[in-house]
């Protein structure tokens, strides 16, 4: 192994020698001038080719030092993981987003499993990955897991009591929908709360459902069709669709069932991160609303990706609903209302106030709540 390195070694430098011998034959060539004149320019692609070789003998040379002295040491070599045999077929057949590879650790747990049986459960490990932009997936041979019976019955309302019987709750700290409710209100579980969300108007951060198809239908722009960002258990969707609007949700687990409760109300959720595509085809939507989820702990960058993407796939008309939208007053004078101007809307609502929990009050924060509408024109 060390004869090989060096030989490489070797061979590194001996190029770099005569790549030197080259340029110093070109500027030997040039032709001789009775007064001296400047030296003629390097070409750029010799200047590349010798900024590649002396940072290949740089990355060698340390290479080899820090061989010599773990040899010298005596200290164990630490071998590298192997990569899971469906990793390596997988590749052959489609891309792996480049973020994945960034987290090899991760994606060979997530790959490391017995094809033909059944997953395991490593809900963390998908999620870990796909909040780190390793998205989509890479496609596994193996069978989901499923209830060992099938429920009695499923809900015929959205708001109706969810069956425990129907969700596989090996892989959550919670055992029932109830213990979920118990936990935290603001989870989406309670089904007897969710059902006035979005009705009532008790303070300007409220857009009830009623009135935004009010707004729509005087503006002359129907709203049929919608995108809920980071809608949890599809509450919003639920509500919609008793007007007969069909909202798709995207959503994430973060250890509670979210996909699989709005599943059970009849909703259509996509198990998507923030920083995904959207998977709409552009100009097909009337409505996209962002929930809690958008919010100031997005970098600044990806949540301009995430607005522009929303302006893809808004029609003509169409509108963006920021829906308690959350950051520092500070920054939302001169960071965030810069950024949401730079689209363009026509602003319909526009609506701040102090977000007065704990951590809102520590920090300065204020809700936003804006109905933005897309011009035509565009």
């Amino acid at each position: 192994m060390g004869f090989s390195f060096s030989m490489g070694l070797n061979l590194v430098l001996l190029l770099a020698m005569v790549a030197t011998n080259i340029l110093s034959l070109y500027h030997l060539s040039s032709p001789l001038q009775s007064k001296p004149s400047a030296p003629p320019p390097v070409p750029d692609h010799l200047i590349r080719q010798l900024q590649t070789i002396r940072a290949t003998i740089n990355h060698l040379t340390r290479l080899q030092s820090s061989r010599t002295a773990g040899d010298s040491s005596g200290a164990t070599k630490p071998t590298k993981p192997t990569v899971p045999s469906d990793l390596l077929l997988y590749t052959h057949i489609a891309s792996i987003a480049s973020s994945c590879r960034d987290h090899p650790e991760l994606l060979y747990r997530y790959m490391n499993y017995t094809p033909f049986s059944l997953c395991p459960l490593d809900d963390a490990v998908s999620e870990a990955l796909i909040l780190r932009g390793c998205h989509p997936l890479p496609r596994r041979r193996c069978f989901s897991r499923t209830t060992a019976k099938l429920p009695s019955s499923l809900p015929t309302s959205p708001f109706d009591p969810l069956p425990d019987n129907a969700i596989v709750w090996s892989k959550y700290t919670c055992k029932s929908f109830t213990c979920l409710a118990r936990l935290s209100s603001d989870l989406g579980f309670d089904m007897k709360l969710e059902k006035s969300k979005y009705l009532s108007y008790k303070s300007d951060l409220d857009l009830p459902i009623q009135q935004l198809l009010q707004i729509s239908k005087v503006a002359k722009s129907p709203i049929r069709l919608a995108l809920d960002i980071g809608g949890g258990t599809g509450t919003f969707a639920a509500q919609m669709k008793g007007v007969n609007v069909t909202v798709v949700t995207t959503t994430l687990n973060f250890g509670s069932p979210n996909n699989e409760a709005a599943a059970l109300r009849g909703l259509v959720p996509l198990h998507v991160p923030l920083q995904q595509r959207l998977p709409m085809f552009d100009g097909v939507l009337d409505l996209v609303r962002c929930g809690r989820a958008v919010n100031r702990w997005i970098p600044v960058t990806a949540m301009e990706f995430l607005f522009y993407d929303v302006d893809r796939v808004l029609r003509g008309g169409g509108y963006l609903w920021l829906d308690r939208f959350f950051s520092k007053g500070v920054d939302l004078e001169k960071v965030y209302a810069p950024l949401i101007g730079k689209l363009g809307y026509k602003t319909v609502k526009w609506a701040v106030a102090s977000k007065n929990d704990t951590t809102g009050v520590k920090n300065g924060e204020v809700y936003l709540t804006a109905l933005l509408q897309k011009p035509v024109s565009k």
